[in-house]
């Protein structure tokens, strides 16, 4: 299950800019800008994967908007245990950091079905999608925390359905599903990004991103192998869980700055001003409040 993601790396290198990725990395933690409490949202539990790792903890909030069929499957196997204890067994620096393999030889898979890709989803004006940027004929922006390209929503009164294309797009953060050759492979390996690639769009299904610990992502080992495969000593992912699932003595509770919000709209103004004709959805890095008890020690 490396194999496409393998050539697809070397088409990303040569698209994403060095100042691109070097933007990303370089940015810090995001500071709301006179936000109230009403400007912050909770992510509802059920739709947060807590990744406990032997870095650190990992915190994701999916989208089931965008790829119902796959944040279901992260569902069952973290409710399973299926992913406590498994390798990192691929890791690019610059990239992303790739698990979920019960095998760690990036061959391996659940007992489940391989499931339908989901590279592209219908927004309709019930989705809280808050634009930020308007490439010609398209709108950039944000699905509740996840980065995201669409059709305009002018668009939306012309089509039968009412509701116009969308897709996730491969900021720092964004977690995709690995697949084989075919689109319809994906199964239970998954990646995390490291660094930004939107030559990934559309062609790996995203089905959520991170919301807290980037860093512990971006520490996880890289591999010396051949395609980043690490060969000795990976990091592990060492629990797996459902926010929902976990007793309120344990439950983490994530506020992320909400994308509807006039303080929303006066960070996105700085970083757009600040960026210039550079400015992308990628150099958005969202306020972030966690509370709650403590991570178990890594």
């Amino acid at each position: 299950m490396i194999r496409s993601l393998t050539r697809t790396l070397v088409l990303s290198l040569s698209l994403a800019t060095p100042a691109f990725a070097a933007a990303a990395q370089d940015a810090g933690p995001a500071a709301a800008p006179m936000a109230v409490a009403t400007d912050w949202r909770t992510v509802p539990a059920d739709n947060l994967l807590v990744i406990d790792t032997n870095r650190g903890r990992i915190l994701v909030e999916m989208t089931p908007d965008v790829a119902p069929l796959h944040v279901e499957r992260m569902r069952v196997l973290a409710r399973r245990g299926f992913f406590d204890g498994l390798v990192f067994h691929r890791v690019i620096d610059g990239f992303m950091a790739q698990t979920g393999d019960p095998l760690g030889t990036g061959e391996g898979q659940s007992p489940y079905p391989d499931l339908k890709a989901e590279f592209t989803f219908r927004r309709g004006p019930e989705m809280p999608f808050a634009p930020v940027a308007a490439p010609a004929g398209s709108a950039m922006g944000f699905l509740n925390s996840l980065p995201i390209q669409t059709q305009p929503t002018a668009l939306m009164a012309t089509t039968a359905d009412g509701k116009v294309h969308g897709w996730g797009t491969y900021c720092p953060g964004v977690a995709g599903m690995a697949r084989d050759e075919a689109n319809d492979s994906a199964n239970s390996q998954f990646f995390l990004m490291r660094q930004p690639y939107p030559a990934l769009d559309k062609r790996y299904t995203i089905w959520g991103r991170v919301v807290s610990g980037l860093e512990v992502v971006r520490a996880i080992k890289v591999g010396d192998g051949d395609n980043g495969m690490v060969t000795a000593a990976p990091d592990r992912m060492t629990r797996v869980r459902i926010a929902s699932d976990l007793a309120t003595t344990e439950r983490p509770v994530v506020q992320i700055l909400d994308a509807s919000s006039a303080a929303f709209r006066t960070l996105v103004d700085g970083v757009r001003t600040a960026r210039g004709a550079d400015f992308s959805v990628c150099d958005v890095d969202l306020p972030v409040q966690v509370s709650g008890p403590p991570a178990p020690p890594a």
